[in-house]
């Protein structure tokens, strides 16, 4: 076990920085009183028994995990449309404090699943007691639709352990489709959505400033 605590205690480190950054991130929007394409953020470290099944499922050896294993350490970002999704992607192909090394479009490209979202693999450097140290962190950005149908896939998928029945198959590919109908409508309609957001921010800022 101390084994597996000192491998991931850097990926542990990488995940609260990157919450951070990619949180503060959302507030320079806020600040700026602008639209922020991020929602909100969520981080965590593959937990052992996962990272035994992959290198498993995969044939990595343990010795390998490094840097032929993705996603030990990854992040979520959350947009409201999927335009935002591109404008995230963006930004941190930009940023200097991390190197994209890898992009996977499963929103143009899904996945026969229905499965959707952006995966981008970075590589980040951790300031350890021991020198720098680089890893691969993956993070995932989609919407709230496409993480609230990828959530349930996911619980699913763990019950029926990937073996899902016809019937559930097809369903689950259904609800893709209405999930991602539902995006393309909301995009329609994103400039209403945003001045109604704006306007009850500022109607509640109003109210904050008077209470005070």
């Amino acid at each position: 076990m101390k084994h597996w605590d000192q491998f991931l205690a850097p990926y542990k480190q990488a995940v609260e920085e990157l919450k951070v950054k990619l949180k503060g991130m959302r507030s320079q929007f806020e600040m700026d009183s602008v639209h922020s394409p991020i929602e909100f953020v969520t981080g965590r470290v593959k937990p052992i028994a996962s990272i035994l099944d992959k290198a498993n499922q995969k044939g990595i050896p343990l010795d390998k995990l490094e840097t032929e294993m993705q996603d030990i350490a990854g992040l979520r970002m959350m947009c409201q449309f999927v335009d935002d999704i591109h404008t995230v992607v963006r930004m941190l192909r930009t940023r200097n404090d991390l190197q994209v090394i890898e992009e996977r479009d499963y929103i143009s490209h899904k996945k026969s699943s229905g499965y959707r979202s952006y995966h981008v693999v970075i590589e980040y450097p951790v300031q350890t007691i021991h020198g720098e140290k680089k890893l691969l962190v993956e993070i995932q950005i989609r919407t709230l639709a496409m993480n609230f149908w990828a959530s349930i896939e996911h619980s699913l998928n763990y019950k029926y352990k990937g073996q899902f029945p016809s019937d559930i198959q097809m369903r689950l590919k259904s609800a893709a489709e209405a999930a991602f109908r539902l995006d393309e409508e909301m995009s329609t309609i994103r400039g209403e959505i945003q001045e109604a957001q704006a306007f009850f921010t500022r109607k509640k800022e109003t109210q904050q400033e008077g209470n005070n």
